[in-house]
């Protein structure tokens, strides 16, 4: 009898995975998800969203750039994806004569395009599990960093063969926390030039106001277009290159969406830890992120009243700005979330049964004592974790002092003669990464930031995990670190951007020690010596030693749950498909929001004062005029955006969403601020996904933008 009581337990806290949560493995759609999928309405067979032998819907996704993803919308290389994630490519052709992020950029033709240099768009060739060509050869080897070369070398083998004869690039991923491996064969192209972006007024409507925020009236998407040579294969930029001719491009519907309609998402979620234990999710909720939040507000705020006072400063540090601050508050709704469905309760229901089945039954054995080894793993790992995270985002959190350590390796090849054979190369890299710098850098908004968080430091840090020279440093000044932070801006090169390159050019041997002692480069020293050696080391054998429990842990989940639980694998930027219904939602009491909002929301929010809500005039015109053409949904409005309950993390930026039948409906760019819990716990009632209706995309390009020459490229579907 208690045996079975036990088992019984255990499915009061184990669930088949809820229809529409989970990112799915394209290439498994066919034993995991299609039949849920087609369930929900779905008219799409597993072939016709993944397939290797004949074109299908995944040969129009693409990862774009590091960790976005885009949709290819014709035939002649022209891609959507979102206004932020092709942002740092608008301000990177912006100046003050020609402010693209205010004003908004537009090709009106292909000569007009401007060339991205660094930005590279991959396709996914094919995707195979690879398990046991990797798993019996690793087993029995206990040793994690044994055990992680092998894989290590075993994939590189792997990856070679998969794409020999070809141009094509390969690598191994685990899923399971490495407890079983795919293999990922891809196709990427360099050439890629920007095309047409909203003013950021538009594109970034609301700013960070409404960031992870619903409802929203924001037209977050960018276009760019993909060049290949004369072969139509992958190529470096050149003026003889011509449009990609992609494998498979989406139509695009202009019927529009209704709640209730089953909608999907394909894309290259970043990562998600669904299966951590209760130690983790505590961890995160109590320490790991309000800490982080505390010290990024500092930064933001003073940020954010520079941006407003001045043109010139909101130019160079919009992008900057909107990168930090997206994990920022993505972290607060994280933290509120966690909070209010109790997960770390909800965790330690399915932990006591799991574990009490080491108890009951001989083949869980195991797996005893496993859960306590996790705890006092990360028992240990929240004491070190906040020091570290004072180091990482307060001290490196001035951009001079962060900038200040990768002139280290090229001073300390100058002190060293022997290296001198090198030293070349790497004032020519400095000298490259300075230009970048120093184009978006303001040294009197850094000073004020970097004496923020020193002081910031100061107070919640204790002496002991002082850097030493921050230490001796600030004896001399008698803590006084207004005056600290003046003397160094003041006698430092770093923040001086033509004395910092003309001292890089000069850097040779003999000519070191005045750079060697410049205060900022001793600070930034003292800084990288005292994490690498006493936090770093630390932090990394405890990760190890997490990841190890994790991968035990996951195990331990997959055996006992089998049958029981539909799992998906967790996200690690690699293709997923995600699936849903369009959903209204109740965030709290007798509060509901509907699906959709309408360019009405638009004027409503519309302040001149505040230049997040500072609508252009033309679009306030359209709008008011109602001039929406084609693009008006049934209701006579136009539909802005919309959400859905797919499962979505980052990475999914500028996903495409599809309606049962294949067609674009629009551009995945966030998530509502109560579900922003979604990658440590999903719950379909409450998380959403928000996407811009791709209706005000066409509509934005069309008649607001002028550039509706390039709707006659794509296949619009009534």
């Amino acid at each position: 009898m208690k045996k079975i009581f036990s088992l019984f337990a255990l499915s009061l806290f184990t669930f088949i995975a809820r229809a529409d949560e989970g990112l799915w493995l394209p290439f498994l759609l066919q034993q995991t998800a299609i039949s849920n999928m087609q369930s929900e309405g779905c008219h799409l067979s597993a072939e016709d969203i993944y397939s290797v032998n004949n074109t299908s819907m995944k040969d129009g996704v693409l990862l774009f750039g590091g960790g976005c993803t885009g949709e290819m919308i014709s035939g002649e290389g022209l891609l959507l994806t979102n206004h932020h994630c092709g942002f740092g490519y608008v301000q990177e052709h912006s100046d003050a004569q020609h402010d693209y992020v205010k004003n908004g950029f537009w090709a009106m033709n292909r000569g007009n395009e401007f060339p991205c240099e660094g930005l590279s768009v991959t396709f996914i060739i094919r995707m195979e599990d690879v398990t046991e060509k990797i798993l019996p050869f690793i087993q029995d080897i206990s040793d994690e960093k044994i055990r992680s070369k092998k894989i290590d070398s075993l994939s590189q083998i792997i990856s070679k063969q998969s794409v020999a004869g070809t141009n094509y690039g390969a690598v191994v991923r685990p899923i399971y926390y490495g407890n079983q491996f795919i293999l990922i064969v891809s196709e990427t192209f360099n050439d890629v030039r920007l095309v047409g972006a909203p003013a950021e007024s538009i594109g970034n409507f609301g700013g960070d106001d409404e960031n992870w925020m619903w409802p929203r009236q924001t037209g977050d998407f960018s276009l760019f277009r993909i060049y290949a040579d004369k072969n139509n294969q992958p190529a470096n930029y050149s003026a003889d290159n011509i449009p990609y001719q992609p494998k498979y491009y989406f139509p695009i519907s202009l019927k529009g969406e209704k709640e209730g309609d089953f909608a999907m998402v394909y894309g290259f979620p970043g990562r998600t830890t669904e299966y951590i234990s209760s130690y983790a999710v505590d961890f995160i909720q109590n320490i790991s992120d309000p800490e982080r939040v505390k010290i990024r507000t500092v930064k933001l705020n003073i940020w954010m009243n520079a941006m407003q006072q001045s043109d010139t400063i909101n130019l160079h540090y919009a992008a900057k700005y909107s990168g930090a601050a997206n994990s920022w508050k993505k972290w607060q709704g994280e933290i509120a979330g966690l909070k209010q469905y109790n997960v770390v309760e909800r965790k330690k229901k399915l932990e006591d049964s799991l574990d009490g089945l080491t108890n009951e039954f001989f083949e869980f054995q195991p797996w005893t004592g496993l859960l306590t080894k996790l705890k006092l793993a990360y028992d240990t790992l929240s004491i070190i974790q906040p020091v570290a995270d004072y180091f990482n985002e307060a001290l490196r959190g001035s951009e001079t002092i962060s900038f200040a350590e990768k002139w280290l390796d090229a001073i300390d090849e100058a002190l060293s003669p022997e290296l001198l054979s090198s030293l070349g190369q790497k004032k020519v890299d400095l000298l490259n990464s300075a230009k970048d710098f120093y184009k978006d850098y303001n040294p009197s908004l850094d000073k004020k930031v970097t004496e923020a968080l020193i002081n910031l430091f100061l107070t919640d840090m204790k002496g002991e995990d002082f850097p030493t020279q921050l230490s001796l440093d600030l004896a001399k000044f008698k803590n006084d670190v207004h005056a600290y932070v003046e003397f160094l801006f003041s006698k430092s090169v770093i923040s001086n951007s033509e004395k910092a390159i003309s001292s890089i050019q000069n850097l040779t041997f003999g000519k070191k020690i005045k750079l060697a002692s410049d205060p900022i480069i001793l600070l930034a020293r003292s800084i990288k010596e005292s994490y690498d050696k006493i936090y770093f080391p630390v932090i990394l054998r405890l990760n190890t030693r997490i990841n190890s429990l994790n991968k035990q842990y996951m195990q331990f989940q997959l055996f006992a749950l089998n049958g029981k639980k539909n799992f998906y694998s967790d996200a690690n930027s690699t293709l997923r498909v995600s699936y849903g219904l369009v959903k209204s939602y109740f965030p709290r009491d007798a509060v509901k929001y509907k699906w959709f909002t309408t360019a009405d929301g638009v004027l409503q929010k519309n302040n001149p004062e505040n230049f997040l809500y500072t609508v252009p005039s033309k679009l306030l015109s359209l709008i008011q005029q109602k001039d929406f053409g084609q693009y008006a949904d049934a209701d006579g409005e136009l539909h802005t955006c919309f959400i859905t309950n797919c499962h979505t993390t980052g990475g999914n930026s500028g996903s495409p969403v599809f309606d049962a039948d294949g067609n674009l409906i629009g551009t995945n760019f966030d998530r509502v601020w109560e579900g922003t819990m979604s990658d440590i716990y999903f719950n379909p009632d409450i998380c959403r996904n928000v996407s811009v209706d791709i209706r005000y995309t066409l509509f934005l390009i069309d008649k607001f933008a002028g550039a509706g020459y390039l709707l006659d490229e794509m296949k619009l579907v009534k």
